[in-house]
């Protein structure tokens, strides 16, 4: 079957004065069919912001291996403040303890990153409901976004079908039953996943699985990775229709 292919549509970061050039170069970088691949951005700061540096590697092996889209192993840290970021429709924000409330520029710009149509990964290594990481991220996410809260993305939202048809989340633990997001003109701009994700597709050197999956095991571990390609394909794709995503591939996995 030949596979689907799509456009960068959704995640061109529309904007003007100087910022349009980063969203031309975004959008030419990371349209399918092209020599550049996709490479994930993680956001650095003072914190242990990659607590788990084999995880996003392997998911992009997944998502190539299973989507239209063509990947690299390579993972960027980024500060909020670097231009390059708006290169990345998908950025990650991960730990396993307290993260920092981010300076007055650093606000503005994932400010601006969000609203140009960024979109912003949570994830929660510790896998601890209100623990240092949650707590944090709650009164980072205030700074950025005022009077946004997380709320439970609905298990009707399209990101649970944008590839794969899931039920809920998944990661390492099974912690927290719903993902948390943020909307903002419509799309989910933020997720938190409070199950560490990244926990459940994370390799040691010698290539086998560096945590255990509780407590569902093996199975668990494959429902995190479809998440991740979902959340992928989620941010990269054009706006989906609650009826028309990805039709013949849903029909087959209805029956896997």
């Amino acid at each position: 079957m030949t596979k689907p292919k799509a456009t960068l549509a959704r995640r061109t970061f529309l904007g003007t004065g100087a910022l349009s050039l980063l969203a031309l170069a975004a959008r030419k970088a990371l349209a399918f069919g092209e020599a550049a691949r996709l490479e994930f951005a993680i956001l650095r700061h003072s914190g242990r912001f990659d607590v788990r540096p084999d995880a996003l590697p392997r998911l992009a092996w997944e998502v190539s291996k299973r989507t239209s889209i063509e990947t690299t192993p390579v993972v960027r840290a980024y500060s909020a403040v670097d231009p390059d970021l708006f290169k990345h429709p998908l950025l990650v924000l991960a730990s396993d303890g307290e993260i920092p409330t981010p300076g007055d520029a650093e606000i503005a710009a994932l400010r601006r990153y969000l609203s140009y149509g960024g979109f912003l990964l949570l994830d929660d290594s510790s896998a601890t409901k209100g623990g240092a990481f949650e707590r944090s991220v709650k009164a980072f996410l205030a700074a950025i976004i005022p009077g946004a809260q997380l709320t439970p993305v609905a298990r009707t939202h399209v990101i649970y079908k944008s590839f794969y048809l899931l039920d809920g989340p998944s990661g390492r633990t099974n912690t927290m039953p719903d993902l948390l997001g943020i909307e903002l003109g419509g799309r989910l701009a933020v997720a938190y996943s409070g199950n560490d994700l990244l926990g459940a597709l994370a390799r040691d050197s010698l290539g086998t699985w560096e945590f255990e999956v509780t407590p569902g095991g093996e199975s668990q571990r494959e429902r995190a990775i479809r998440l991740g390609v979902n959340l992928v394909m989620y941010t990269m794709c054009l706006d989906y229709k609650e009826d028309q995503v990805h039709i013949p591939f849903i029909m087959k996995r209805r029956r896997i």
